[in-house]
């Protein structure tokens, strides 16, 4: 029986053996992150996969976008977050494969841990595979992502319509480390929003912001004192800078 590789329905030992690298990151005696499990979906109303969009105050500020494929998040971190303008040209750097537990995880990643900061669910919502990266090429979606290009629509509280992910750099065969633009696709929810100032923004779940989420969570270490510490605390590698790729920012999305 073929699997449905949008919406996870894949073998559970895949998806446990995909969680590998995210599990060998962190200690999960230390951090509130799920472990994840080793079974079970995530698929949202009418079967449509999920996907989240998480802002991550670690070493550097960014937002992590996530998409259920294969019964995990493929993950990407995103410096300035999703434009909902056609213009802007996002990069997206990919980090590892995370349960779909993860969507809901809010809170802060104590001092000295992997990814050491607070973590805020921005945006949450389905999304569903377009025609012109999959259907018309006998390609999956997850097939259609590891060949490096993937359409989608997105149905989430703040981000609306079709979106693009092109690999630009890196890929299979390739030492290079991979990059990605997420890119806005021209339709009617194209309406020049950028994403928001994240120290202003608010979770999509609670309505918190970043500071808030700080103040009302006891991480195993005060928050006053978080520092990086080690070489990579990203929570998903290291967290790009901006460069050629990024165009300047519009407007903010509410």
């Amino acid at each position: 029986m073929s699997e449905n590789r949008a919406t996870g329905t894949g073998g559970d030992g895949a998806r446990d053996g995909k969680l590998a690298t995210y599990r060998e990151k962190r200690r999960f005696q230390r951090t509130r992150e799920p472990r994840g499990a080793d079974t079970g979906e995530g698929a949202g109303p009418g079967g449509r996969p999920v996907f989240v969009v998480q802002i991550h105050d670690a070493r550097a500020m960014h937002f992590d976008f996530r998409l259920e494929v294969d019964g995990v998040l493929r993950s990407w971190a995103v410096p300035k977050g999703p434009s909902a303008d056609i213009h802007d040209k996002r990069l997206a750097m990919p980090t590892e494969d995370h349960p779909m537990e993860y969507r809901e995880f809010e809170g802060v990643i104590a001092r000295g841990e992997y990814g050491a900061g607070t973590v805020i669910v921005w945006d949450e919502g389905t999304y569903e595979p377009l025609a012109g990266s999959t259907d018309d090429k006998g390609r999956t979606f997850a097939e259609a992502l590891d060949h490096g290009h993937a359409t989608f629509r997105l149905h989430g509280s703040k981000l609306h319509g079709a979106y693009a992910l092109t690999r630009f750099r890196g890929g299979q065969d390739s030492g290079d480390r991979e990059s990605w633009l997420l890119v806005k696709k021209k339709d009617a929810r194209a309406d020049g929003h950028d994403a928001p100032d994240p120290q202003r923004a608010r979770s999509a779940r609670t309505g918190r912001t970043l500071r808030q989420v700080a103040a009302e969570s006891t991480p195993e270490r005060p928050a006053e004192s978080w520092e990086t510490v080690g070489e990579d605390r990203t929570g998903g590698g290291d967290a790009p800078s901006s460069g050629s790729a990024e165009s300047s920012p519009g407007r903010e999305m509410s």
